[in-house]
């Protein structure tokens, strides 16, 4: 995600149906705020290797963003992503990642990586599985949606249970 991607990220965020039913509404942000912890990151992500990244249509048309972040020095990363409303059901999130597990595979030393939904998002929940990923368990009143305590699913993909690349053949370093 580069600095003129925070307008998207602002719009998004910002708007409480992005998320949908079944994810938690976001405390405003605006762009002169988020600009600025774009420049200055808070002390946490010190500690986190992190990145964001905008998806795409091949047009260019900006349909959400996915990002990794794992604590050092942690052997795993854990993923999020999200997708606009108009583009959900199409394939892009369960490619987006798909390409997230291969390039972390291919070029982190990790031996896992998760991800957790809210136990309402079945949507979520099938990207998970086609990208290759285990449900794991059930993380008990994690959640906060819509003013209700929520569980939440773990899913996660083993280095050994990927294999090989699905979509990524080789990457820069």
């Amino acid at each position: 995600m580069e600095k003129e991607d925070v307008s998207f990220l602002c719009e998004t965020l910002n708007d409480i149906d992005y998320y949908g039913e079944n994810g938690p509404v976001m405390a405003q942000l605006s762009k002169t705020e988020a600009e600025k912890r774009f420049e200055n990151p808070t002390p946490l992500a010190t500690l986190t290797e992190r990145a964001r990244f905008v998806i795409e249509k091949k047009d260019g048309t900006k349909i959400g963003s996915i990002a990794h972040y794992f604590i050092l020095p942690s052997r795993w990363m854990e993923i999020g992503y999200d997708v606009i409303p108009s583009a959900r059901g199409r394939g892009y999130g369960t490619e987006a990642v798909q390409i997230m597990v291969d390039y972390l595979f291919l070029s982190k030393d990790i031996v896992r990586i998760q991800a957790v939904t809210n136990k309402g998002n079945k949507s979520s929940q099938r990207v998970l599985e086609k990208a290759g990923f285990t449900k794991e368990g059930t993380l008990r009143k994690v959640g906060y949606v819509r003013g209700e305590r929520t569980d939440a699913y773990v899913y996660s993909i083993l280095r050994e249970e990927w294999k090989e690349p699905k979509i990524l053949t080789k990457t820069s370093k």
